[in-house]
């Protein structure tokens, strides 16, 4: 339980971040929040040569809250967001699924951009990144670029930051008015990494028809995905049970699942099938659009039927 040696560095300054991230490319790894790194360095499964600390970097450590969305500092803890009634008020998606990250002293001293990083695609924050098309910047010596979330994950842990990168920020978009969400998982308990995860944005127009949809979801696969056939199925049409139940059937069986120690493929897919129904549900009824346009009744005639 004790990690190989490796030297520690501790940078005052993005600029000698990234100097040293330069210097050590793939023999280093980078220290926030250490929730992640730091178990697998005691069980020796990731040996770094270097550990660059970046916890002293107060610039990377900004909340705000514009007109356009929430912007995070990789090094913003999770509990800020947790707390923040200015995020709860804004993006309620992103304050219901923080509540599901692991347990209160894990959310204290764990950092959004270490989850995101991290890119465990069980993890909460990455598939809610992954329904608000979530932007990425990134920074090395030689410059920046952003990517968005469907750029960024690349694979299972893996992700499209190059070895003298630094995820510096993350700009979080707001959605457009009449917006419902949801963000919904299983576990096999409280606090630990979901079986299944459902991350949903449902918009209307003003008739009450389906305006835009955007369902992601979690522990599916290597990285989390966006049911893109099932957000199509539901454009331009008014809501209904029949409708949320065929459109949660083809999103899970556009899924890959795999089979392992926690979960078979097959109870993946029919979770998965019930959380986006579910979620579809409740979005509906927090969109705030959808009074006199009758879907109560839709509903009961779709469960008479």
């Amino acid at each position: 339980m004790k990690p190989a040696p490796f030297t520690y560095f501790a940078p005052q300054s993005v600029s000698e971040a990234l100097a040293l991230l330069r210097e050590h490319g793939e023999g280093a790894k980078i220290l926030a929040g250490g929730q992640s790194l730091v178990p697998l360095m005691n069980f020796r499964l990731v040996r770094p040569h270097v550990l660059i600390d970046i916890n002293g970097l107060s610039e990377l450590a900004s909340l705000a809250v514009s007109d356009g969305g929430v912007t995070a500092g990789a090094l913003v803890r999770q509990w800020e967001l947790e707390r923040s009634s200015e995020v709860a008020r804004r993006l309620p998606i992103l304050s219901e699924a923080i509540r599901f990250v692991g347990h209160p002293a894990i959310r204290n001293r764990g950092t959004v951009g270490g989850s995101l990083v991290h890119a465990d695609p069980a993890a909460e924050l990455p598939v809610v990144a992954m329904a608000l098309d979530a932007e990425f910047q990134l920074q090395s010596a030689q410059g920046s670029r952003s990517l968005a979330a469907r750029e960024f994950y690349t694979g299972y842990l893996s992700t499209a930051i190059a070895s003298d990168e630094l995820l510096v920020k993350i700009h979080l978009p707001f959605s457009p008015p009449n917006t419902g969400w949801c963000f919904t998982e299983i576990a096999r308990r409280q606090g630990d990494f979901a079986l299944v995860a459902v991350a949903l944005l449902l918009g209307f127009n003003g008739d009450g028809s389906v305006s835009f949809a955007r369902i992601a979801l979690g522990g599916i696969g290597g990285v989390p995905v966006r049911a893109g056939t099932a957000e199509e199925s539901l454009l331009g049409k008014r809501p209904s049970e029949t409708l949320f139940r065929e459109a949660a059937r083809v999103a899970a069986q556009g899924l890959e699942p795999e089979n392992d120690i926690h979960a078979s493929a097959a109870y993946r897919r029919h979770i998965a099938e019930v959380l986006v129904r579910r979620a579809l549900e409740t979005a509906r009824t927090r969109s705030g659009s959808l009074s006199g346009f009758g879907f109560e009744a839709s509903m009961r005639k779709d469960r008479e039927a």
